[in-house]
């Protein structure tokens, strides 16, 4: 089966994503793509650089497969000519009705910030099939959409979400994560937490470091391992915490190629999550498989990660309860240890999810004839 993928944003987990499924399906994948920035850009206009790419060559797909990054209506409509009859599947990988949005974007106080929440609910109604990262992304798009509707003046049409319910599906986040063989490391002289997300506004960096400063301020001993991707515009906590836990740091920054950032992730001893937005938790469930640890937030995705026996001890409920828990480790070390997570996320090693995806998608595909 032969599968166009149309990737607006390639960049980041959505390179990683349409690059690894090509690489390992069972199926002829094509990549479209668009370099990864102007992200409302892409969203805006690159239907229209992609319809070009696509009408530009002669191959006829047996399914489209778009990300959420995509007007696939727009897309749709400007190829009519050549994908008329061919089925088109959307990736959620996240979605704008309820990613929070940063409070200094200047898109917000003018509700210019629902015309993307639209892009993605007319891509769901345009598609055959809707394709989510998690079950939790999956029911709070669904459930997010009546409201958004009903913020329009007429003709609201509420009644399609239930359209839009009875063709989605989840489909985890396929990722490569095994990694090679490697020298054993040294031991950690003290616990060592880790930070291995974006460097931005969504994944709370403030309760992150204001819980580490609350620890060293009770004299409990641990250092600090701080990855992720940065960008021009960093929260300023990231300079002010770089500052105050000097002493600390074991490692800070980008980790400049993926055998060192994998070298960090096997140091680190805990995980402790205090993200406001996660559809998936790529970077989570890495971590996981490096078998750090985990305190996560009881929402979002996270749950869906942990077998439900392990849930009371890696799962908390708010920010003190993170502190209490992490106190409470770095005073007995030994249980960090103790438990192995990798065995948890395995199976979203694309190993596993290659062929779940290439079923799934056959599946969209009506049989000739």
């Amino acid at each position: 089966m032969k599968i166009h993928l149309f990737a607006p944003f390639f960049s980041g987990s959505h390179q990683r994503w349409a690059a690894a499924y090509a690489r390992h399906s069972g199926h002829q994948v094509r990549l479209f793509t668009l370099p990864g920035r102007h992200w409302k850009w892409r969203m805006h206009g690159g239907a229209v650089q992609l319809a070009q790419q696509f009408l530009a060559q002669a191959e006829q797909p047996d399914l489209l497969l778009t990300t959420d990054m995509l007007d696939s209506a727009t897309f749709l409509a400007l190829t009519r000519q050549r994908t008329h009859g061919i089925p088109l599947a959307v990736y959620f990988h996240e979605n704008q009705l309820t990613y929070p949005w940063s409070p200094t974007d200047e898109d917000v106080p003018l509700q210019r910030d629902r015309h993307y929440g639209w892009i993605n609910y007319s891509s769901a109604l345009a598609a055959d099939a809707v394709l989510f990262n998690s079950a939790y992304h999956r029911t709070s798009f669904l459930d997010e959409l009546p409201t958004f509707l009903r913020a329009f003046p007429d003709y609201q049409d509420v009644q399609l979400v239930d359209t839009i319910r009875q063709k989605s599906q989840v489909l985890a986040l396929g990722m490569d994560l095994q990694m090679p063989e490697s020298p054993a490391l040294p031991t950690n002289p003290v616990p060592l937490l880790l930070w291995n997300h974006r460097w931005e506004y969504d994944k709370n960096p403030e309760g992150f470091f204001n819980c580490c400063q609350r620890l060293a301020d009770c004299g409990l001993h641990f250092g600090l391992i701080v990855l992720g991707e940065q960008y021009a515009q960093a929260p300023p906590v990231f300079a002010q915490a770089r500052e105050l836990l000097a002493d600390k740091i074991y490692h800070w920054g980008f980790a400049k190629d993926p055998a060192t950032y994998q070298h960090w992730l096997r140091r680190a001893d805990v995980l402790p999550v205090t993200s406001r937005q996660d559809f998936f938790g790529g970077s989570v469930v890495e971590a996981l498989y490096a078998n750090t640890y985990p305190l996560l937030p009881d929402r979002l995705a996270y749950p869906e990660h942990l077998p439900t026996a392990a849930q009371p001890e890696h799962l908390y409920q708010n920010e003190e309860a993170l502190f209490e828990k992490l106190a409470a480790l770095l005073e007995n070390p030994g249980r960090i240890r103790s438990v192995q997570p990798h065995t948890w996320v395995a199976h979203y090693d694309w190993s596993v999810q290659a062929p779940l995806y290439d079923r799934a998608l056959a599946a969209i595909v009506p049989p000739r004839g």
